[in-house]
């Protein structure tokens, strides 16, 4: 279920830094594969791997392309986060208020993660050089990923409160 109270529930928030996110991409890109690589071996046999399509077919297109893209939405949605980021405690929220971000800003950073890898990946890794810990994705949707557990970043201000 979607919670509606806002990012500081008491305790000092933190900015989740780059590492802790690369950790939190990890773990859930082996889920995905974990979930998906069995199915598609089954479709299009071993030659899978090795193929150079972008999309082999359409089962391909469902389960590489919208099965991860609905999932991923619909995490972020319900939970603030993948399995990853809730493995290391960590939620995306609205940069000016702390409260949950939209359904719109959700599908605006899912895009902007692609934005932000065409040029060599420097969108994701600004993330590293952001005093908010931002990657391009999350400015475009104006998200922040918090960690209230946290004492390795700086403390969160939010514009609303």
């Amino acid at each position: 279920m979607k919670s509606d109270f806002p990012a500081t529930m008491g305790d000092v928030n933190k900015y989740t830094g780059f590492w802790q996110r690369v950790g939190a991409s990890l773990i859930d890109t082996v889920i995905l594969l974990v979930i998906t690589y069995p199915i598609l071996i089954s479709i299009y046999g071993w030659n899978y791997l090795e193929g150079d399509d972008l999309v082999a077919g359409f089962a391909d297109l469902l389960i590489s392309w919208i099965f991860p893209l609905v999932a991923v939405i619909a995490f972020w949605f319900y939970r603030q986060a993948t399995p990853g980021k809730m493995a290391i405690q960590a939620r995306i929220v609205d940069a000016k208020t702390g409260g949950n971000p939209t359904l719109q800003q959700y599908i605006v950073r899912y895009i902007g993660y692609f934005l932000a890898t065409i040029p060599l990946g420097l969108g994701i890794l600004w993330v590293a050089w952001d005093k908010k810990k931002q990657g391009w994705h999350d400015k475009l949707a104006g998200t922040v990923v918090i960690n209230p557990k946290s004492s390795q970043t700086q403390e969160v201000e939010f514009e609303g409160k």
